[in-house]
């Protein structure tokens, strides 16, 4: 005798019927029984059979209705329905399948034909629960896997940042401003929390071609010459050459916001004088922040601005070197802006 391990619930409002089909299948699974078809469905829902015979004749909710209702249900659905009944026509069976049933089963019941098929959609059952199980499995071990690459990733990226920061003198926390600055602007545009981690960290490389650019340019005091401005200018085609590369969200990202946030909505920006919406969204967001973080912020040829003075540059801008919309959120969001700025200098 097998343990009663697995359960399906009889559903038939003969008790004859029902009587029959106890006798059949008792000494090798758990019943449960169900006399119309409401109680079946509160059956169904509350102890989650394994398998689940259904008479279609019934008054009231017949069997048809019962397995529509129970196929669209997430918590039901998956529940195999075999139907146990007296009609054997080719439209019957066919009406049956189309509504999820995966057997039918003839009155009067024969048990060893009741038996036979009971066990083969329970070990069908069974064999699917087993391979659920170990997608679940492997999706917790992709995703585990995922999380460390993703984590090795960040980790390799920051280290990059850190040296492009050490090569190019500027402070951690102009990187780190200008970031937070992306992502507010990036939850008020409706960017997902998945999207604004991505772009905390792309945007966090915009510079790194600068590891490119030699020192005599990057540390100079005065003002460029036009060789050497266009020199400078390479750092955004050397960012983008080193952040290409395989098909991954974040890479994908910084690679844009590195080739990108030089242009200007006007069409005069560089490496590549994109105008408009041409532009990425991303990069226009980062040329908006580096930009207003970059007049914040004290460097070697200049003294901080005024919070005030930067932000009326930007908005004077707005149209010309910035993106409208990129510029009302930056307006509409100054707030929060100034509170990094206070918390991150």
């Amino acid at each position: 005798m097998k343990d009663k391990q697995n359960t399906i619930l009889l559903v038939d409002d003969i008790p004859a019927n029902i009587k029959i089909l106890v006798s059949a299948l008792r000494d090798n699974y758990r019943l449960i029984v169900a006399t119309n078809g409401r109680s079946a469905l509160t059956a169904a829902l509350e102890k989650q059979p394994d398998l689940i015979l259904l008479d279609v004749m019934m008054p009231g909710m017949d069997g048809y209705e019962v397995c529509k209702v129970l196929k669209s249900n997430v918590e039901t659905s998956s529940i195999p329905v075999i139907f146990v009944t007296a009609m054997n026509e080719e439209k019957d069976e066919t009406r049956g399948f189309l509504l999820g049933a995966v057997d039918y089963i003839v009155k009067p019941v024969n048990p060893v034909i009741v038996k036979a098929r009971v066990q083969t959609h329970i070990a069908l059952r069974m064999a699917q629960r087993e391979l659920q199980r170990h997608r679940d499995e492997l999706e917790d071990i992709v995703q585990e896997r995922t999380h460390e690459l993703r984590d090795s990733q960040i980790e390799i990226t920051n280290r990059l940042v850190q040296a492009a920061e050490y090569h190019d003198h500027q402070s951690s926390r102009h990187i780190a401003r200008m970031a937070h600055y992306c992502v507010i602007l990036g939850r008020a545009h409706g960017m997902k929390e998945h999207e604004l981690t991505v772009f905390f960290h792309a945007s966090a490389m915009h510079d790194i071609g600068k590891l490119g650019i030699s020192d005599s340019i990057l540390h100079k005091k005065g003002t460029l010459t036009p060789d050497e401005f266009e020199e400078m200018k390479r750092h955004t085609l050397i960012g983008a050459d080193l952040l290409y590369g395989p098909d991954d969200e974040l890479m994908n990202m910084a690679h844009l916001i590195a080739l990108t946030h030089h242009e200007k909505w006007d069409g005069t920006g560089f490496p590549l004088g994109l105008k408009g919406e041409e532009i990425s969204f991303v990069g226009r967001v980062a040329a908006l922040c580096d930009v207003f973080d970059a007049l914040s912020s004290k460097r070697s040829y200049k003294e901080a601005w005024p919070l005030e003075e930067a932000r009326k540059i930007i908005i004077e801008q707005k149209g010309v070197h910035f993106d409208p919309y990129v510029v009302e959120l930056f307006e509409d969001n100054y707030s929060r802006i100034e509170d990094v700025y206070n918390q991150e200098t």
